[in-house]
């Protein structure tokens, strides 16, 4: 009997199925934030709480469409004000974060934002021991040194360093990472956990409640702005509607990859993400790079792998 039944159609549609998702989760990802570059910086779109909210209020509607009409996901309810509470103040962070990193956008180059953003595993492992009585081994906390030093080379070596742009980037990273751990800690009872599209189901809304009067205040007259510039360029309008959903499908994409493979694998391919999003802006909008800024990348992103490795072995 011939062994070449091993790649049976369903093995390989199954094969094929999950390069799909892996390169839809990649696509989504590097593109909304090159084109969130763009916009905030070539473009000269300089209204980053206002994209944000653009960015919530398609994650609202695309959430609600998938989780109550497609049923991508079973819909979990909130049972208590205290866990509508909990889930406000997740977004909160979460609007702290984005925001954040959309700002370091208009002042920072992509390689720069990725080679800072990839330091959220110390920033993680620092509110995990802060919040929580939970230590990891110590070897785990040595590879973080690389993790840190990486983007203190690459600070020095960077010829568009931009200190504002720097403070929102490290704040940026900062949040997600406390985003993580708050998640952890507020919603660990079994009542409460919600699978990430049911959160984002409720924190879009909320967020952008919360950021509807900060941009109204801190970008004034922004919606009348934003229609100006639509009518000398109507492409303004396609950009901020493709750029939206393609950050709903950053989160679709980054959920169904995890169910389809698993959070380590996720892990994995977001280190590698980094670096083909950090080639791709270097050859999309040509910014100046170093030899000591793409060393400072390379120790930070060895780092993380290290780290990733520390955490996989001490469980």
């Amino acid at each position: 009997m011939s062994t070449k039944g091993n790649w049976s159609p369903p093995a390989v549609s199954g094969r094929l199925f999950t390069f799909g998702l892996v390169a839809s989760w990649y696509s989504s990802n590097i593109g909304v934030l090159l084109l969130n570059k763009y916009l905030l910086s070539n473009y000269g779109f300089k209204y980053p709480i206002f994209l944000t909210m653009c960015h919530m209020a398609a994650c609202s509607l695309l959430s609600y469409v998938a989780i109550a009409w497609l049923r991508v996901v079973p819909m979990q309810t909130v049972r208590s004000r205290l866990q509508f509470l909990k889930i406000a103040t997740l977004s909160l962070v979460f609007c702290g974060s984005v925001v954040s990193g959309n700002v370091s956008l208009k002042y920072l180059p992509v390689s720069f934002n990725q080679a800072v953003g990839a330091t959220t595993p110390f920033f993680t492992a620092v509110f995990a021991y802060l919040m929580t009585v939970k230590r990891e081994a110590w070897i785990t906390y040595i590879t973080l040194i690389p993790v840190v030093t990486g983007v203190i080379i690459a600070s020095g070596g960077e010829p568009s360093f931009h200190l504002f742009g720097f403070i929102m980037c490290v704040g940026a990273t900062a949040a997600r990472a406390l985003k993580s751990v708050l998640q952890g800690i507020l919603l660990s009872s079994e009542g409460e956990k919600l699978n990430s599209m049911n959160l984002l189901l409720y924190m879009a809304p909320i967020a952008v409640v919360l950021l509807l009067p900060a941009t109204l205040v801190m970008e004034e007259n922004v919606v009348g702005i934003t229609m100006a510039l639509a009518r000398e360029d109507f492409k303004l309008i396609w950009y901020l509607l493709f750029n939206s959903t393609l950050a709903y499908f950053v989160n679709l994409t980054n959920f169904l990859v995890t169910k389809h493979t698993s959070a380590l694998t996720l892990q994995v391919l977001g280190n590698a993400k980094g670096a083909v999003a950090v080639v791709v802006s270097i050859l999309i909008f040509k910014n100046p790079v170093t030899v000591t800024g793409m060393l400072g990348y390379t120790v930070t992103v060895i780092g993380v792998i290290l780290y990733s490795e520390a955490k996989k072995r001490s469980k």
